[in-house]
Order: C-alpha cells, then sequence, then structure tokens
C-alpha cells in the first residue's frame, strides 16, 4: 500500500465502519465546528487530559525522580515501537524524540557520514525545513544539495541521498515510495523519508520496501498534542554503522556510567541524543491509544472516500480549481483569489481548515473523526463564502 501508485478509480466506497464511527466519540471538537486541519494539528483525544492528570499528579508528584526507573527512560523505544507498527516498522527500529528538523539532521547526516559522493538531492517542493536542514547538511559535509523534480529524478553516481516527502505538504500529492526508493537505490543513493504527512493517512511499509532512514512528526494525524516529540526510523541493518551527529547522552551505551568518552547504545537508542520531554512524550503516548486494533487499509479507503467527495461537492458548488492529485493523502488543496481572506472566514464560521500563501486553501481529513456531514458543511460553506468575498 505504502507503494501504491493509482487509488482506486472513481470514487471509492466510504468505509464507515464501528470501529471508525465509536473513535468519532473519543475526540474533544467543539460542538458545531468541522475541524479540516489535522494535516497541521491534531484534534486532542478526550481522554490525555486525565491521563496527563495521572503523570503529573503521580508519576511526578508522588514518585518523583522514581518514575524514571519506572518507566519514563524507555518510553522513547516503547512509544517508538508503537508508532513503528503504523509505519511498518518492526520493533527496535523507531525511537521518539526531538523535533522532525532535528531527526532530519541526524538522518542525512548517518546518510552522508563517510560517503566518496559529492551531491545531497531534495525534493524541489520539499516542506521548507527539510530543505533549510539539507542545505546546512551539505554545508557542514561539503556536499553540493540539488533540488529535483520527483516525476522527472535525475540521480547519478554522484548523490548520496535522497531527502523526499511522501505526501506534499502543499498539493496532498502522494509520492511513491516502493519506485522512488528503488530508484535511489539503482543508482547506489540512500533515501530519507519525510512521514509528516503521511503516518496515520495510509498503511506504509519501511522494512518492506528497504527504506535507509525515515523522520516524521506525531502533532498532526497521530494528534500527539502541540510540539509532541518526532520519530526516526533506523532499520536494524543499518544501525551498526548509523553515527548519530548529535552525540547526546541519552544515545550513549551506559548513559549512567558517566564515561568521558563516547560509545554509542548498539541499537536504536543510539538515536536518541538528550532528555527526552516526559509530559509531552506521555501525551503522545495516550494519544496513541486512539489508534489500537485501526485496520489501516480500512482508514486508508475512508480517507479516500473523504477525500473524494469533499472534492465532487467543491468542483460541483464553487468551480474553483482542485490541485490535489489522484493519488494523493488525506489532504485535498484549493486555488483561490483571496486565500487567506477566505479561509479567514471559513473560520469565522465554524471550518478550520488553513492556507499557504499566495493562493491555496488546505484541508486535512482525518478519518477517525471528520464525518461525511463535516465534508458536505464544509463545502456548501467555502461556496457561500467564495460567492460573498467575489461578488
Amino acid at each position: 500500500m505504502a507503494g501504491e501508485a493509482h487509488p482506486t478509480s472513481g470514487v471509492p466506497r466510504v468505509v464507515d465502519g464501528e470501529e471508525l464511527r465509536v473513535r468519532r466519540e473519543l475526540f474533544d471538537i467543539p460542538e458545531g465546528v468541522v475541524y479540516l486541519d489535522g494535516n497541521s494539528l491534531g484534534a486532542p483525544p478526550k481522554h490525555v487530559a486525565e491521563r496527563m492528570q495521572e503523570v503529573i499528579r503521580h508519576q511526578w508528584g508522588t514518585r518523583l525522580i522514581r518514575s524514571w526507573s519506572e518507566g519514563w527512560w524507555e518510553a522513547p523505544q516503547r512509544i517508538g515501537d508503537r508508532i513503528g507498527r503504523l509505519i511498518g516498522a518492526a520493533e527496535g527500529q523507531v525511537v521518539v524524540g526531538d523535533s522532525t528538523s532535528v531527526n532530519v539532521f541526524k538522518a542525512l547526516m548517518g546518510a552522508v557520514k563517510g560517503t566518496d559522493r559529492t551531491e545531497i538531492v531534495c525534493d524541489e517542493s520539499t516542506f521548507p525545513t527539510d530543505g533549510y536542514i539539507a542545505q546546512s547538511v551539505a554545508t557542514l559535509a561539503g556536499l553540493k544539495i540539488r533540488a529535483a523534480h520527483l516525476s522527472s529524478l535525475d540521480l547519478t553516481d554522484e548523490t548520496a541521498v535522497v531527502l523526499i516527502n511522501h505526501v506534499d505538504y502543499r498539493t496532498g500529492a502522494l509520492n511513491d515510495m516502493k519506485a522512488l526508493t528503488e530508484q535511489a537505490h539503482d543508482a547506489g543513493a540512500q533515501v530519507v523519508w519525510d512521514l509528516c504527512h503521511s503516518a496515520g493517512v495510509l498503511p506504509i511499509e519501511l522494512d518492506a520496501l528497504g527504506v535507509d532512514y525515515a523522520v516524521g512528526c506525531t502533532y498532526k494525524f497521530l494528534n500527539g498534542g502541540p510540539g509532541s516529540p518526532a520519530f526516526i526510523y533506523v532499520p536494524k541493518h543499518k544501525q551498526a554503522g548509523f553515527e548519530n551527529p548529535l552525540s547526546g547522552w541519552n544515545g550513549h551505551r551506559e548513559p549512567f556510567a558517566m564515561e568521558p568518552s563516547y560509545e554509542p547504545d548498539p541499537g536504536i537508542v543510539r538515536a536518541r541524543v538528550g532528555t527526552p520531554d516526559i509530559l509531552s512524550m506521555l501525551a503522545l503516548d495516550a494519544a496513541l491509544d486512539v489508534w489500537d486494533d485501526v485496520d489501516l487499509a480500512e482508514l486508508r479507503q475512508r480517507g479516500l472516500a473523504l477525500t473524494a467527495s469533499f472534492r465532487e461537492h467543491v468542483e460541483k458548488l464553487t468551480g474553483l480549481e482542485v490541485i490535489t492529485p489522484e493519488v494523493r493523502g488525506n489532504q485535498i488543496s484549493v486555488r483561490c483569489p483571496d486565500a487567506k481572506a477566505v479561509m479567514d472566514e471559513l473560520i469565522a464560521r465554524g471550518v478550520i481548515g488553513d492556507h499557504r500563501p499566495p493562493d491555496v486553501l488546505r484541508f486535512g481529513f482525518a478519518p477517525l473523526y471528520v464525518t461525511d456531514d463535516d465534508v458536505i458543511r464544509a463545502a456548501e460553506v467555502l461556496a457561500e463564502v467564495v460567492s460573498g468575498i467575489t461578488r
């Protein structure tokens, strides 16, 4: 599924099973609000606040420092394994901590370490922070950086690593993980995948597709909360050779030995750096409960149905151009004059999405809590707003 080239033709059937209907009730979404910005910040599961009270009052307030040896210290790996289930990674290959930007830096530096190749290739439509970090890595490693369009990706024997966003943050286009990973490997290059807009959207098969490294955030479709820690995937066969460029004490083989020299842990722990943000991390851990037993294939069909329905209604009611291709994530992007003013008015009327300058409206569809009625209402309100602004 992760490397799928074509979704179901036509409008997919709406998968509205009991599992997904029940999960809608697990989220705190204000009455009367249509929330279509889960691709920027996911809605909070209701039980997270109660869980955090327990963390603060008991784990921190009562157990105090003893909680580090009662589950806190291992939390980055334990929660990493929970995310691993959602991205096709076996246990011991994902660790949670730091930000996406920091993890992109780790992955790229790990990929270019010791290379005799001369360039990093970056998706030309990449999310800006990925491009900024790639430029920093190129400068530090003495390499060139080259932007490339994925539809005509040209790799050479000088390409060390390719950095690719699985879902384009602006258009919602889904890039073919299988084909592009194979293309990188055929050229002798490694590949780093950014899963920020695809984790929690569709089945991903990192192990099966032989991905070298992957990173992603957890505050979008995974609902971890604002600023929740990101994750990094390093497959087991690469861990012994992975040199974390940020050799913090949490990645040490024996962190409490307080040795003067750094010796990395032999496994995924070596991707850790400093002391984790436990409160944010445990909020993420609680939020991940809503994913227990979710069928990702069913979730994918539901996401395709929601986005197809929205596209159909928007085109019929507004005449605006939908720039999201058929091969997509759970996002529909619409080209619209006065995009900021339109989105401001949509939000004022209880339909929350976002916009990207100069003229793109973005709508993200989280299948765990977005309903068919939400889709229709959002399209109808968009038509009213556009009509009022353009009159």
